[in-house]
């Protein structure tokens, strides 16, 4: 049984997810909160194993009080959000910075045709997050690119006969606030494009685009179908297209069947990347739940990429690092901020 805390502040909102949530057997509501400083309350004496959290609320908002509980008492937080424009959502994106897990839109109500699909994401992502271990978090200090770093032979060997033409980085639970450290420290002049596919719920791609253009000293956007692949731009993968590169660097989106149950998947994006350049891309797969993308990483490697995937130390959830470890797939294992040294030191050749 899941033992849920509700924060919200609106009384018809709250009701409505007391009602959704207790719709499945396995999900027990055991209390509300009306605004961050009872669900700081609320956690310590009711210790729930998830707290579903609203953003815009009185006397302490969703990103203080996420703030405040995974400094105090952690637990899985999954932020529900309101918010419609890009804008909004960009801004729910920092509650992730603050520890939260995952982000979901607020189902609709019951007459709307998405209802029963939103409200079964809701309840499905409530149920997974359960089983993620958290611990405190404290204030992320800010990383820079570190001098050096050390790379194996076979990567040294790559640096001096393979130029890379792209990068490709695949992520799921854990993954927007590693991404945005990444991107965070490349340099403007960053040499190459990189191509992103991050699993998250409908509707806020863009914002998180968004959020990810405040840090990120070169452009970040949602990919569009036969775009260009430019030097020093971020493409992230839209709603419901498997995003694919091109051997002319160009972008493809199709609505192929769902790969491993998603749309768009890491597997479509590396299987392309494989298929096109060979060699000459470098593979990153980040944190997350399930095995998305790790076998693709290892045809990357066999087509002579270099793979990088993040060590289990600094993932949020190692399920698709680890199975790609599991593989062999990686050709090294690295945390977030060696990750952006290496494919720097690699695009860069120095």
């Amino acid at each position: 049984m899941v033992n849920v805390l509700i924060v919200e502040d609106s009384p018809v909102v709250r009701e409505f997810l007391v009602y959704i949530l207790s719709s499945d057997p396995d999900v027990r509501v055991i209390g509300v909160a009306h605004n961050g400083e009872e669900a700081v309350e609320a956690v310590r004496l009711k210790q729930p194993h998830v707290v579903t959290m609203d953003i815009h609320m009185p006397k302490l908002n969703g990103f203080d009080a996420t703030r405040r509980i995974m400094q105090t008492t952690p637990v899985p937080i999954v932020i529900v959000s309101g918010s419609s424009t890009a804008e909004e959502v960009a801004t729910t994106f920092q509650a992730l910075e603050a520890g939260a897990l995952a982000v979901v839109r607020r189902p609709v109500g019951m007459g709307h045709p998405n209802h029963e699909t939103a409200a079964k994401e809701l309840v499905q992502t409530v149920k997974l997050m359960s089983e993620v271990k958290v611990v405190k978090r404290w204030p992320r200090p800010q990383h820079k690119l570190g001098a050096s770093l050390e790379l194996p032979p076979a990567v040294e060997r790559k640096k001096q006969d393979t130029e890379i033409r792209l990068v490709c980085i695949g992520a799921s639970t854990g993954g927007p606030v590693v991404i945005q450290s990444i991107l965070s420290v490349l340099p403007k002049d960053f040499p190459v494009p990189i191509v992103i596919v991050q699993h998250m719920a409908e509707g806020f791609v863009h914002g998180f685009a968004d959020w990810l253009a405040q840090s990120s000293p070169i452009p970040v956007r949602v990919a569009t179908q036969g775009e260009q692949l430019l030097p020093g731009r971020v493409y992230v993968a839209p709603d419901g297209y498997h995003t694919r590169v091109r051997a002319d660097g160009r972008i493809e989106l199709r609505k192929d069947n769902p790969d491993n149950g998603l749309r768009p998947s890491v597997a479509a994006l590396f299987r392309s990347a494989a298929e096109a350049f060979g060699p000459s891309v470098i593979g990153v797969l980040l944190t997350g739940m399930g095995t998305d993308g790790a076998e693709e990483l290892k045809h990357m490697k066999d087509a002579g990429a270099v793979t990088i995937a993040q060590n289990k130390e600094t993932s949020i959830v190692h399920g698709m690092p680890g199975e790609a470890i599991r593989l062999d797939a990686a050709t090294y294992v690295l945390s977030p901020e060696r990750i952006a040294t290496a494919v720097l030191n690699l695009v860069r050749k120095t």
